[in-house]
């Protein structure tokens, strides 16, 4: 008996070993591969951005874009384009992710930022690192439970290579698709590909993304309440992007069935805000002004602005994602909330970007290390705080309607609900 057990052991043992190989591998091969994929993909947003800049005419091509990206997509015959609930949709269930969603998003992205709709790129990341991890594990014939894993080991890897945050993006595909429970059976795999592919790209000329914060001032009661007042509003403000979004896209397919036509109006409207706004503040990503509010700059009715250009952009049928848009709304709110109440502009503009991000995703643990790459340690007491209270306060709401939330918010109650 006592051999039967001895050679049970050791067999298990061999194959944990076997297992962690096999996605040291894995992930070494993905992070590389998708560690190309994002260098370029950053590439192409950052080229079609410049020369929109600089040619004001493609403005013009707004109401047209958003028509020649749902014609693609039925085109490609994928009209219900699940984006990235459909990714994580996938991993709690068996959900098919079509191979042919890497190549739609990652062009359609391209375009978008290039006419100059207001949207994302990490959402994108999310749908490309997902549908290329899928595809490896089908092609490599993974068990169900393995293929789940490789699909957030894609989305780790090009959320790494795009923004440049590794140690984040390693923790966020786990922590955002079940809020209340983290996936720790793919956190080797997902570090090891989030800094191969960072490496990769960095290496391909993608840069890490950071900001400078001008004023951090001693963290005691004081500051501490100014911040737990911030996070408060920003949980606040993360529910109404949160209900911008989700009602702009059910009152127009309500009020414009045809999605052509959805398309072109939604588009329209957004071209002539444009006009009226003056400028290309709140079209694309809007990663220029985020830095202006890193410097104490912002407009009263900024965050407000980016959200209806957003909520109208997603609308309408443009692809690329609301994580960067939600920077931009986090970083101005908080921002222009420094400047009213005279307490650093600047860490009010982090907090901000933290807080709301904190409120869109439901996942802390991925904001705060999201502030500590781009902010740097001195103002982590303030980050957290915040990061915490807007967890709480923005409620059962987030981007995805696909994230579940396993365990409660407010009690250790296990609630297994969907985000509103």
């Amino acid at each position: 008996m006592d051999q039967k057990i001895l050679l049970h052991k050791i067999n298990h043992n061999k194959e944990r070993m076997l297992t962690t190989l096999k996605w040291i591998i894995f992930s070494f091969i993905v992070g590389i591969i998708l560690g190309i994929i994002g260098a370029i993909f950053y590439h192409g947003i950052r080229e079609v951005t410049a020369y929109r800049l600089n040619h004001d005419w493609v403005l013009f091509l707004l109401p047209f874009g958003a028509i020649l990206i749902r014609l693609m997509y039925h085109l490609a015959h994928y009209d219900n384009d699940g984006g990235t609930n459909l990714v994580l949709s996938a991993i709690h269930s068996d959900d098919n992710i079509p191979k042919r969603m890497s190549g739609l998003i990652f062009v359609a992205t391209i375009f978008s930022h290039f006419v100059g709709a207001s949207v994302g790129r990490e959402g994108a990341a999310l749908q490309l690192g997902g549908s290329i991890g899928n595809s490896v594990g089908k092609l490599f014939r993974f068990n169900d439970t393995d293929k789940k894993t490789m699909i957030m080991v894609g989305m780790s890897a090009v959320f790494s290579a795009l923004f440049g945050t590794p140690m984040a993006a390693a923790i966020f595909s786990m922590e955002v698709v079940s809020v209340g429970i983290m996936h720790y059976a793919a956190l080797v795999p997902c570090v090891i590909a989030s800094f191969v592919a960072r490496g990769v790209a960095a290496y391909l000329g993608a840069p890490n993304a950071s900001y400078v914060v001008e004023e951090i001032p001693a963290f005691n009661l004081a500051s501490g309440l100014q911040t737990a007042f911030l996070a408060m509003l920003c949980g606040l403000v993360s529910i109404l992007f949160c209900v911008s979004l989700h009602q702009a896209d059910k009152w127009s397919k309500k009020l414009l069935k045809n999605p052509y036509l959805r398309a072109f109006i939604l588009g329209t409207i957004v071209f002539l805000l444009t006009l009226l706004v003056g400028n290309q503040s709140y079209n694309g990503a809007g990663v220029d002004y985020i830095e202006d509010c890193m410097d104490g700059n912002t407009g009263t009715f900024a965050f407000l602005i980016k959200i209806i250009f957003t909520a109208l952009c997603i609308s309408a049928g443009y692809k690329g994602g609301e994580i960067v848009p939600s920077f931009f709304i986090g970083a101005s709110f908080g921002c222009l909330y420094g400047s009213i109440m005279g307490f650093a502009p600047s860490l009010c503009a982090a907090i901000g970007m933290g807080a709301v991000f904190c409120g869109v995703t439901n996942s802390p643990i991925t904001a705060f290390i999201i502030c500590l790459e781009l902010f740097g340690m001195e103002g982590a007491p303030y980050y957290l705080l915040a990061i915490a209270l807007s967890y709480m306060l923005s409620g059962y709401y987030g981007l995805y309607s696909s994230q579940k939330i396993v365990y409660s918010k407010y009690k250790s109650n296990y609630i297994n609900t969907h985000t509103k």
